[in-house]
């Protein structure tokens, strides 16, 4: 069920660039983004890291390239897999011309530490020969040492000058095909210094709290610092840094995205705590439904609500729904309607089964007009 949200987000104005056929920035959906962890030169490895990735619904993938050895890998990786990639490039230009001609979409790479200008602009000629775009990736923990003398520990001012002095560099050699970052593991640092970004350029920013930690605390911190600046309308592509899996981040921030109205993709569960009143095991029957719903992408809405106090109200907003009642049968609701009622038993393969139905008329009706002018 579709309903006005009570305060749209109105995004900040930026520039759009593209990430291979990926738009980023301006008016286009914010991509979501994740790193590899494998290295780059176990190729089979790799591909199948970015494949379960793209299943969770990934738009955009980075890939480390320290040497020679990884930007060679690259060039079987890109045409293996579906979305572009972007090759992390840190201080040897020569990796990332080899990585633009390898096929990747984006090199990540501050031009400020790769050399003489001689250097950086043989870097933007292979960019531009190769359609390739860039990503200025400024860190708190990795800030050049005339900034940290300058202001004496990293602090937004010193995070937005790193940004801006690399940025002057690629505007100077009339290279505009760039985003940029200014990440910090402390969710305040990380913000102001987006904040003060936001407001001196019109660059698209590619936001993360990088280094937030394991699922759980990573998870939190990110929801915190990348959620206020996507509520504020900062932010351009996304990236959730946890110590774990790529697919694990592409999830959380879809979560993220899902949960602001930003972007929507698969079903989304609405579900209360439980207590005393729940007329089934509402804990378990949502981490199952969760996992056997993971595979779907079209968007949906779902609330699974252990009892009649608050469970009528949440199906009316939903699209599909089930509230528990009392002698073991419960009532599942269709667009906000009482439709019938199911044993608790068979509830969690009624329920797949009810969603598998949905989505299907939803795919029927969005191909009806299709269907008709071809008639």
């Amino acid at each position: 069920m579709n309903y006005r949200p009570y305060q749209q987000i109105h995004r900040r104005t930026s520039r759009q660039i593209h990430v291979g056929r990926v738009p980023v920035g301006g008016d286009a959906p914010i991509p979501v983004q994740t790193m590899t962890n494998t290295l780059t030169t176990d190729v089979e490895g790799t591909i199948a890291q970015i494949r379960r990735a793209e299943l969770a619904g990934v738009d955009i993938v980075r890939v480390s390239c320290p040497d020679q050895e990884s930007t060679a890998a690259l060039r079987e990786i890109v045409h293996e897999v579906n979305v572009p990639v972007v090759a992390d490039i840190h201080f040897h230009y020569k990796r990332g011309i080899e990585a633009a001609q390898a096929g990747a979409a984006c090199l990540r790479i501050n031009p400020g530490n790769i050399g003489s200008g001689e250097r950086v602009r043989e870097v933007i000629k292979a960019a531009r020969d190769h359609n390739c775009s860039m990503r200025i990736g400024v860190n708190a923990g990795s800030l050049e040492r005339h900034l940290l003398e300058k202001y004496g520990e990293p602090n937004p001012e010193a995070l937005v000058e790193s940004a801006l002095e690399h940025a002057k560099i690629l505007q100077d050699n009339d290279f505009h095909e760039f985003k940029i970052s200014v990440k910090a593991s402390d969710v305040f640092l990380a913000v102001a210094a987006y904040q003060q970004l936001a407001e001196v350029c019109d660059h698209p920013l590619h936001i993360g709290i990088t280094e937030a930690g394991g699922r759980r605390m990573g998870t939190v911190k990110s929801a915190v610092g990348l959620g206020s600046l996507l509520w504020a309308g900062i932010g351009d592509t996304i990236r959730v840094s946890l110590s774990d899996e790529p697919e694990e981040e592409v999830r959380v921030a879809w979560d993220l995205l899902k949960a602001l109205g930003i972007r929507n993709r698969g079903v989304k569960v609405i579900s209360c705590p439980s207590c005393a009143r729940q007329g089934f095991d509402v804990i378990r029957t949502v981490q199952t439904l969760e996992e056997r719903l993971a595979h779907i992408e079209t968007p949906l809405t779902l609330s699974i609500i252990g009892c009649v106090v608050n469970g009528p109200g949440e199906a009316l907003m939903t699209d599909l729904g089930v509230t528990g009642g009392g002698n073991g049968r419960h009532m599942v609701y269709s667009a906000g309607k009482q439709d019938h009622t199911i044993a608790g038993n068979d509830m969690i393969d009624h329920v797949v089964e009810l969603v598998e139905q949905k989505i299907a008329q939803i795919h029927a009706a969005a191909n009806e007009p299709a269907r008709v002018a071809a008639e």
